[in-house]
């Protein structure tokens, strides 16, 4: 790909790569999305966005309580699925009512929280990774091929204590690792990463987010090997409650678009900041690999590199490669949902990636997404209520997880309604 150098006074967002051909199929053009529920019956499961689906969590998991056992979108069938703990009947008659899918399940989300911090306490040791996974209602263990021997049996036998049908363990092929060097995009010292999104500071400043692990690196970063700076690090968090930084443009008066630049001319227009969900259909933009999809897989994942433990990242199978950290994942419909963290494989044997959730790094840092005037939607609920089918709601669902004792950087989700996090 040809690198493409930034105009003067005008700081796009980099990072086209070579695009992924399935994911820029499925991308562009969009498709007209018909309105959720359209002629179905009440009581019925009905169809929803994703985002729907997350402003109806946020009142079903207040509402079930202690019942509540997480919630998961059903892309296929564009239908949310509530876990439910035990037979409750009332509990189920309120899912099928509000139209999602009630399912029998287990563990109930406290249940769930404290079998994390117990794994954090037992189970921290490089080269594992946790995340609620509400499909199976489990915590979903992952050992890379580093962990043998007796470093594998702490985790498997902190996996046993948990009990029957609380969690279950799986090897990666791959090694657990932050996605720094290679690529093309925004160039610190002898590293480069991917810039992730133009937000607004609260001073009114523009600046961009990227991986943390980038920001405690380099404090200077440029649009060229050995280039002019143009962009300083002001906070960066890694390793810990997240992976995310934040730079401030070097030019005051620089103009920073919200848009993901995709490749061949394409461009997103980034609207909005929104929470991830379980199901959730998701681009990732990097510098290395270009523009790929998949699925959100798992929330308020724990990750233990060789640098130090992350809490609170989205689990993803969109693969990853190095030089693609930092990099944008994001929504058809324009939400910014993550910053890639790391992860194991790459695109061409696959893996797990985990991203930073992009609310978490925002409210960290006091920043907005574009230029954080009515029309970008900042991080508030884009003006959609729990039954709106605006798709700028899906942060009001609170689904980027969060256990009790604040291992998850999202904080109190998982009260609050999360997918099951």
């Amino acid at each position: 790909m040809s690198h493409r150098r930034i105009p003067k006074r005008k700081a796009v967002l980099a990072g086209a790569g070579a695009v992924g051909i399935a994911a820029a199929a499925i991308l562009l053009p969009q498709a007209n999305a018909s309105q959720d529920g359209a002629g179905e019956q009440a009581g019925s499961p009905r169809k929803m966005s994703a985002a729907s689906a997350a402003g109806l969590v946020q009142r079903l998991g207040k509402q079930l309580g202690d019942s509540y056992g997480g919630a998961y979108y059903d892309a296929d069938k564009q239908q949310l699925v509530v876990n439910v703990v035990g037979d409750d009947n009332k509990a189920d008659a309120d899912v099928e009512r509000a139209g999602a899918v009630a399912r029998s399940v287990q563990n109930n989300l406290s249940a769930l929280a404290s079998a994390m911090n117990s794994l954090r306490g037992k189970a921290s040791v490089p080269g594992t990774a946790w995340a609620v996974d509400p499909r199976t209602n489990q915590i979903l263990v992952t050992a890379d091929r580093t962990v043998t021997g007796e470093r594998w049996d702490t985790v498997d036998n902190a996996v046993r204590a948990l009990g029957d049908g609380v969690a279950r363990i799986q090897k990666s092929k791959g090694e657990f690792k932050p996605f720094i060097e290679g690529g093309d995009a925004i160039f610190g010292g002898g590293s480069r990463c991917s810039l992730g999104f133009n937000v607004t500071t609260q001073d009114g400043r523009p600046g961009f987010l990227t991986a943390g692990h980038c920001g405690v690196a380099f404090e200077q970063w440029s649009e060229q090997q050995n280039g002019q700076p143009i962009a300083t690090v002001q906070e960066a968090v890694f390793p810990g409650a997240g992976d995310f930084a934040l730079a401030t443009y070097n030019d005051p008066n620089a103009q920073a678009p919200s848009a993901v630049d995709v490749g061949d001319g394409q461009t997103v227009e980034i609207k909005q900041a929104a929470d991830a969900a379980v199901g959730l259909q998701v681009f990732r933009m990097g510098s290395t690999t270009g523009l790929r999809d998949g699925q959100v897989t798992g929330l308020n994942a724990t990750v233990n590199y060789p640098e130090g433990t992350v809490s609170g990242l989205i689990q993803t199978d969109v693969c990853a490669e190095p030089g693609d950290s930092g990099g944008a994942l994001f929504t058809r419909d324009g939400s910014a949902i993550g910053l890639t963290s790391g992860g194991s494989g790459d695109c061409t044997s696959g893996g797990e990636t985990f991203f930073q959730p992009v609310t978490t790094a925002l409210d960290a840092v006091g920043a907005q997404i574009g230029s954080g005037g009515a029309d970008d939607g900042g991080t508030g609920d884009g003006g959609a209520d729990s039954d709106d089918t605006a798709d700028g709601g899906a942060q009001d669902g609170g689904v980027s997880g969060g256990d009790s004792d604040g291992d998850g950087a999202a904080g109190g989700a998982m009260e609050e309604g999360g997918y099951g996090g």
